[in-house]
This record gives C-alpha cells, sequence and structure tokens, in this order.
C-alpha cells in the first residue's frame, strides 16, 4: 500500500483534521454531508488506519464504556435511555453509511453473545439481565439465553448460557478504514500521509489555530484532533489518556465441519463473562479473529511499536480460544496488537473550545467502532452549526472534560494493579466457583 504524499508547504483550510482513523473519516464525511462547500484537511502520522481503527476486533457494538449503573449515576436515567437508543440506532446506522458509500466492509448485524462459563459467571449474566430491565432494557435489546438456546447461535466449551444482543455487527475493520479514505478523497478531502504532526496552537487575538509538521503547516477555523490511544505522544498530552494496548490472533480459514459444530452461521461476536476482556467473531473467509486485554501498561504512557507484540499474551490467548473451542484444530496465522485510549473517567468525550478552535473526540477503551461514527456527527454538528440541538449534540458525554490521569509512577502503578486485580479474580472465580471481595473493588474500580 503506497502513503499518499506528506503535507508540504502551507495551506489555509477550513477544518485541519489530526488523525487518519475513524474519527477523523468519519468526521470529514459528515462534515461534507452538511457543508459540501468545506474545505478539509486530514493529517495522519503514518497510513490512514494505522492505529486501533484498522487493527481493532471488528466489533460494530452499542457497547459503553462506563456500565449501565455508573452512566445513571453520573448523567441521570433519561441521558442514559437517550444515549442507548443513540447507539443502538448508530449500529445499523454504520452499516447503512458504510453501504451507502459503496464499502465493503464486511458488514453484518448478527448481535453478540456473552457466554456463561461457570456457575458464577451465569449468575452475574442473569443479574445484568434483570437490573436492565429496572433501567427499561427490553427484552428484544437484552435477552438471557439458557444452555440449549446458546448453542443454537454459537458453541463454546462449558457454556451454561449467554445473554444475547441483537445491537453489535462484524467488521472488517481494515476495509473500513480504507473504505472510509477513499471515499473522503472522491469528496475532496486533502488527506495527507506520512505527516507527523509536531505542534497544534491554539487560536487567540484574531490568529486562526495552527497546525505543524515537520514539513509544512496548515491554519483553519477549527483543527480537530482525533489521535485516540497516540495522543499521549503530544507535547502536554501524556495525562490525557492513558495507551492501553489490546492484542489479536486469528487463525487460519477454518473447514466447514468446525463451523456446522460451533455455529455462529449468523456471525454473532462473542465473549465470556471474565473480568479480563476478550472477544472474537467469525470472519467473511471463516476464520476466527480473536483478542484481548493483558498486555502491561507502559511508564510515562509511552506509546511504540515493539508493544504491538507480546509472545506471553499472543500465547495465552491461543491457549484460551483452543478452551472455547477444543476441536479447532486449524493453526494461528496472525498476531497484532496496538494502543487504545483509556480515559480517567472511564468515559469517551467530544469537545469543541470556539475561543481557540480546537477541538476532539475519543476515549473510547475499545468500544470505538461505533463510538467514533456517533462523536464524529456530534462534532461535525458543533462545527456546522455551534448552537445545533440534536440528538447527537445531547449525549451527556458531549461537552465532558476527564480529569487528568494522576503524574508517575501513580498512573503506572494504578492501572497495572487493575488489570493484576482482573486476572486474580478471574482465577479465584475459576477455582473456587464464587465471586471474591476483589471482583467488588475491581466493579468499583471501572466504574
Amino acid at each position: 500500500m503506497t502513503p499518499r504524499r506528506p503535507l508540504s508547504g502551507h495551506h489555509d483550510v477550513d477544518v485541519a483534521i489530526v488523525g487518519g482513523g475513524f474519527t477523523g473519516l468519519w468526521t470529514a464525511r459528515e462534515l461534507l454531508r452538511r457543508d459540501p462547500t468545506l474545505q478539509i484537511a486530514v493529517l495522519e502520522q503514518s497510513v490512514c488506519g494505522f492505529g486501533a481503527s484498522g487493527r481493532n476486533g471488528g466489533w460494530a457494538s452499542a457497547f459503553f464504556p462506563l456500565g449501565d449503573e455508573a452512566v445513571i449515576n453520573r448523567f441521570g436515567l433519561e441521558a442514559f435511555t437517550h444515549q442507548r437508543h443513540v447507539l443502538q440506532d448508530a449500529v445499523g446506522g454504520l452499516g447503512a453509511a458504510a453501504a451507502a458509500d459503496g464499502i465493503d466492509a464486511h458488514f453484518v448485524q448478527g448481535g453478540t453473545l456473552d457466554f456463561a462459563r461457570s456457575e458464577v459467571q451465569a449468575r452475574r449474566l442473569q443479574t445484568s439481565v434483570d437490573d436492565a430491565r429496572d433501567y427499561g432494557v427490553g427484552e428484544h435489546d437484552l435477552v438471557w439465553l439458557d444452555g440449549s438456546e446458546a448453542r443454537e447461535r454459537g458453541a463454546v466449551s462449558n457454556a451454561l448460557g449467554a445473554t444475547y444482543s441483537p445491537h453489535c455487527g462484524r467488521i472488517n475493520p481494515a476495509r473500513l478504514v480504507r473504505g472510509l479514505a477513499a471515499v473522503n478523497e472522491r469528496l475532496g478531502v486533502e488527506i495527507y500521509e506520512e505527516t507527523a504532526v509536531t505542534r497544534i496552537i491554539p487560536g487567540r487575538r484574531g490568529h486562526r489555530p495552527e497546525v505543524v509538521s515537520v514539513g509544512g503547516s496548515l491554519h483553519a477555523d477549527y483543527v480537530v484532533r482525533a489521535t485516540e490511544g497516540f495522543t499521549p505522544t503530544f507535547r502536554g498530552e501524556r495525562r490525557t489518556v492513558a495507551p492501553i494496548y489490546s492484542l489479536m490472533i486469528a487463525t487460519e480459514p477454518l473447514s466447514d465441519s468446525f463451523w456446522k459444530e460451533a455455529g455462529f452461521a449468523a456471525y454473532d461476536t462473542f465473549k465470556d463473562d471474565r473480568h479480563l476482556i476478550i472477544y472474537g467473531q467469525r470472519t467473511d473467509d471463516n476464520r476466527i479473529a480473536f483478542g484481548g486485554r493483558g498486555a502491561p501498561y507502559h511508564f510515562g504512557s509511552t506509546v511504540e511499536e515493539r508493544f504491538d507484540h507480546s509472545p506471553k499474551v499472543f500465547r495465552l490467548l491461543e491457549t484460551t480460544l483452543r478452551e472455547l473451542f477444543p476441536s479447532l484444530d486449524g493453526a494461528v496465522t496472525h498476531q497484532w496488537g496496538g494502543p487504545l485510549a483509556f480515559p480517567r473517567d472511564h468515559s469517551p468525550s467530544v469537545v469543541v473550545d470556539f475561543e481557540t478552535g480546537l477541538a476532539s473526540a475519543g476515549g473510547y477503551t475499545g468500544d470505538g467502532v461505533v463510538l467514533s461514527y456517533v462523536c464524529a456527527n456530534a462534532l461535525a454538528d458543533l462545527l456546522t452549526d455551534p448552537d445545533s440541538d440534536t440528538g447527537y449534540t445531547r449525549l451527556p458525554f458531549v461537552g465532558l472534560e476527564s480529569r487528568r490521569w494522576e503524574f508517575e509512577p501513580l498512573r503506572w502503578l494504578g492501572i497495572n494493579m487493575g488489570l493484576g486485580l482482573a486476572n486474580w479474580v478471574d482465577r479465584h472465580e475459576e477455582r473456587h466457583g464464587d465471586e471474591s471481595r476483589a471482583g467488588n473493588l475491581l466493579h468499583r474500580l471501572l466504574n
């Protein structure tokens, strides 16, 4: 794949977007849908989709990083209900938008299964469904399936049941992000790749904000920072989000006999209810793409390519995958990973400062496929009409500025202790068959 030309010289545009991933590219597309006369430039340090947008697990879900109870406690039931409906509608909306642009991203809205593979997981998942009913979530949005009902959709080892939600689609993220880049170019967006931005200068005293790279610069009415897990690489942003690494593996294409036994004919995404997150999907060419957390946070919010690979985590992922599917005899042929953005309050945000002309969106903590589409729509509404009052701009995290992370070494200690605690709680549940007090502590830390 040949990179597009880098930025050189000085240019003036209406909107400059730093980051060529889902957030940046959806924002450019949505801005032009609202105002086709806008001049927009996207600047990407590598190639579009180099970050999490091109490397994620391909879950286009209505999930939100904060749990339902935490959202309600923080913003209220009405705001939670509005947010839930917007995110649920956005799953199909994203698929329809890609199709309308002629992007074949292998989108299939088959829903998602969260399996209970122990009694303690079953109790926790059934309680989550009961709680959801109290919050107004009906059976058409989330339902408990017993063991036989779950196996009709997908079979993993030791499954006692599963929750099922239809509000998730499977995609090929690399195809989607590359397609979005091509669509934006056709619409007239200037995309500069291999353009590492060194400074974003706020507007002040009648001067427009400016983006500076090694080879050139841009003045714009608005500069949008859409850099997600790479945000800490900018001066002064090390405490804005913590870059947490999520790693993935993929098998070779698996046989028809395997899939006849395993199911997932509707391409449901899947996980189980352990605390150390895992996630999987059946790809269009019948592989399993499977990922999870477990890689450490690196001191000082450091982001380096060497952290994209961890032999230990790759081995653990393969072991877990073969535990889920004991009859899987195909080889693991691909391994990769990368950073995602973890904000201090665990909530994404959309922020526009109309005085300085600076805007940003991100902090998805791994749920960014649909959230990036939603946040881009909110940004586009606000940047084209600062007084706009839409379903997107009324989301509770629009205008929310997250508190900054603690200074090191507290940040390093806290995040890695949380990862270790999640692993310890999972081992306790597996060995003893009950929830530990540490699990309650972990729940409070994450909400």
